[in-house]
């Protein structure tokens, strides 16, 4: 099982769900999620008795985050469109073209490494391990959603292309 399709397991992605994951909105405060959990492993010690709370409301603010906005009017941000091209990753692995697979799990390695990184920055209270992975993770993920941009709109002009020759015949 693929990484992607476990966090979609676990998230409980309904098609419903993914509709309003869609929304730029709920793409772009997922983003603010993981320097918030960062700073909140960072500050354990100064929050004390709050880093428990506070590591819950995280918890549950990545869970829920999803599940808080309404579905999009249209699909055309940048946002959406990677958010589609992660359905089809996970939904649809059969049609991903060989040249995004190999990129896919070059990403997928360098996620690995930038979150070893960054955990042990963090279980060590190092700044530089955890600002370099937590930077790492950021850019990263940023490039892996440009990259289901870009699967998004291959699959996208696929099918409308097979729509029209089918349509001719």
């Amino acid at each position: 099982m693929r990484l992607e399709n476990l966090a979609a397991k676990y998230f409980a992605m309904s098609e419903e769900v993914w509709e309003r994951h869609a929304n730029p909105w709920s793409v772009w405060t997922r983003y603010s999620c993981l320097p918030l959990l960062i700073a909140c492993i960072w500050w354990r010690e100064i929050l004390d008795i709050w880093f428990w709370p506070t590591l819950v409301v995280l918890m549950v603010w990545i869970w829920i985050n999803p599940r808080c906005f309404k579905k999009p009017r249209h699909t055309r941000h940048w946002a959406s469109q990677s958010v589609l091209g992660e359905r089809i990753l996970i939904y649809q692995p059969e049609i991903i073209p060989p040249h995004h697979s190999k990129m896919l799990d070059i990403i997928s390695i360098l996620l690995c490494i930038f979150t070893v990184l960054c955990v042990a920055g963090l279980f060590f209270h190092e700044v530089i391990s955890t600002c370099v992975g937590a930077v790492g993770l950021i850019l990263t993920k940023t490039w892996f959603l440009d990259r289901m941009v870009w699967l998004y709109h291959e699959v996208d002009n696929a099918n409308r292309m097979n729509k029209s020759i089918n349509s001719e015949k």
